[in-house]
């Protein structure tokens, strides 16, 4: 066929980047939460993500989603799921790059950064493909959690800290590294989960502690060919947290069913679906009838990742709309040099950013909690201002990205596409492990359980007389939470706890221009209601400059 046009100005994807280099604001922030961490083993990981071999697999394990396979050739029940080969390639990444329980042995302990520097691994990898870390993210949460049940963490503890992944569903013993995941929702309660009807009928005892027979089910139990799983099931003491492996100590298959996948608006690499327990075999993990506190403390540790990676989505897509923008002309030069524009990628640069702080933030703080009173409340306290606050900014994020690339960035195909997967990503991680109410109230009871008002004071107290904005802001803070905001108020002050933090992070982390910027519009005023309604005063060049990703 003969051409009857020349094709141009379009611009090159962003392939083969090293995304650490470029990412300013997840460097400063690193290098505020912990100073000693040496980044060598970030930027070969920021290598590898960023290269179009990686983007590639991300490509194709959204593409080909997994496949149920309830029975065998021959008719027999085998409960398993298929995986396009480039979904094992990214697990055997993100284990090898200690992304999963990793941080818990005893060599990462000691090095008093393991979790921040867990945290700033896992946003990279996000920005590669975030959906496969759904299994990755609850072996990291789980980990600890079995520390309640000696006897089976003694046994399962080296291959869930090891950095090597093996997909097959046979004997943990016989792996060189597992996966586990959780189980908790069900049809009639969701995040209730005291309405749980699923029931554990006790069934003797043996080396790993007191042993149930599980029927019931759970409508949400995500990554079903992890190798063993902590689930909520009512014992005769009441509702009760329980580990029950895939496959049984004697290598038969446990009695866990498989009923369908879930068809999800994102999140496509990662297989959720519907299971049905008939007569499982579970051990117990902590104390009977205390199930809820053992699962939330797990969910504590996945808020901080849903935190994490809407952070690192927002970086994503703030990447690939400067680099669009770079290169596409319009009206007669680039995109990014037109006014306007310019306001929106700066506006979306000071939201990243901001993000990005509170969230590495967050994960210093499980570092040193246990040594150190102040970050033991800030840990409870910001877990669910984080997780509330980054992740409900996420998808509003996503779509005034998507508008720098136009008709572009709303297609599926090639680099430019992965727009659209960043877009219907979003909402996850606000929805899971908690909405939006359930993180406003759980911060009404973490206010009831510590001196909140004194460890908010001392957190903003270093950026004191740097912003009149702030300044009003951090005054009247304390005041309201020693007040105790009614639910009706629980969001509006998860907000504005959050702004005051972020503002203060930038204040010691960010260039001037950055921290100015982001007090003038988000705590002064100065900002509309869209993202692009930045004041006239504000330094758009530089904040566009220190987010661009090359």
């Amino acid at each position: 066929m003969s051409a009857t046009h020349e094709v141009f100005n379009q611009p090159e994807p962003l392939v083969d980047v090293n995304l650490f280099e470029g990412n300013r604001a997840l460097q400063d922030a690193l290098k505020f939460n912990a100073p000693t961490l040496v980044t060598t083993h970030l930027q070969a990981l920021g290598q590898q993500v960023g290269s179009v071999d990686m983007q590639q697999h991300a490509r194709l394990a959204n593409v080909f989603t997994p496949q149920l396979k309830s029975h065998s050739r021959f008719g027999h029940r085998i409960d398993q799921v298929e995986f396009h080969p480039s979904y094992h390639a990214l697990m055997m990444a993100a284990t090898a790059n200690g992304l999963h329980g990793t941080p818990f042995s005893d060599a990462e302990q000691a090095s008093g950064t393991a979790h921040v520097n867990r945290a700033a691994a896992f946003m990279l990898f996000t920005e590669l493909e975030p959906s496969i870390l759904c299994p990755i993210s609850m072996t990291y949460a789980v980990t600890p959690a079995l520390k309640d049940n000696p006897a089976i963490y003694a046994d399962w503890a080296p291959q869930l800290t090891s950095r090597a992944y093996d997909p097959a569903l046979k004997l943990w013993k016989d792996k060189p590294g597992v996966t586990m995941g959780m189980g908790m929702t069900e049809k009639q309660g969701g995040s209730d989960v005291r309405a749980n009807t699923t029931q554990a009928v006790p069934d003797g005892s043996d080396a790993w502690g007191q042993r149930f027979k599980v029927t019931g089910h759970k409508w949400f139990f995500s990554a079903p060919m992890c190798d063993a799983f902590l689930i909520l099931a009512q014992t005769p003491s009441g509702l009760s947290c329980l580990f029950l492996p895939r496959v049984l100590p004697d290598g038969t298959l446990n009695g866990l069913f498989i009923q369908r996948l879930k068809d999800k608006l994102g999140n496509k690499a990662n297989a959720s679906s519907e299971v049905e327990f008939v007569g499982a075999t579970a051990w117990l993990v902590g104390e009977e009838g205390r199930g809820v506190p053992q699962i939330l403390a797990m969910g504590t540790m996945t808020r901080l990742d849903c935190a994490l990676g809407t952070s690192a989505l927002m970086r994503q897509a703030l990447s690939i709309a400067l680099n669009h923008t770079s290169q596409r002309k319009a009206f007669g030069k680039r995109l990014i040099d037109q006014p306007l524009m310019q306001n929106v990628l700066a506006d979306l640069a000071l939201e990243s950013e901001a993000a990005t702080a509170l969230a590495l933030r967050l994960a210093r703080s499980f570092d040193r909690a246990a040594t150190d009173g102040h970050e033991r409340v800030m840990q409870r306290l910001l877990t669910p201002v984080a997780k509330f606050w980054i992740c409900k900014r996420g998808s509003y994020f996503a779509q005034e990205a998507m508008e720098c690339l136009g008709g572009n960035g709303y297609v599926e195909e090639g680099g430019e596409g992965i727009m659209a997967r960043i877009y219907r990503e979003m909402p996850v991680n606000s929805i899971w492990e908690g909405a939006g109410n359930i993180m406003a109230l759980d911060l009404l009871r973490a206010l009831r359980k510590a001196d909140a008002a004194a460890a908010l004071a001392h957190e903003l107290a270093p950026a004191k007389g740097m912003h009149p904005a702030l300044d009003h802001l951090a005054e009247r803070l304390p005041i309201r939470v020693e007040e105790m905001a009614t639910e009706m108020e629980a969001r509006r002050l998860a907000q504005d706890v959050a702004l005051a933090v972020q503002a203060a992070l930038l204040a010691q982390t960010a260039p001037a221009a950055v921290f100015a910027a982001f007090c003038e519009s988000r705590l002064a005023g100065h900002w509309g209601h869209s993202f692009g309604s930045l004041g006239s005063g504000v330094d758009f060049a530089a904040i566009v400059a220190r987010a661009q990703p090359r």
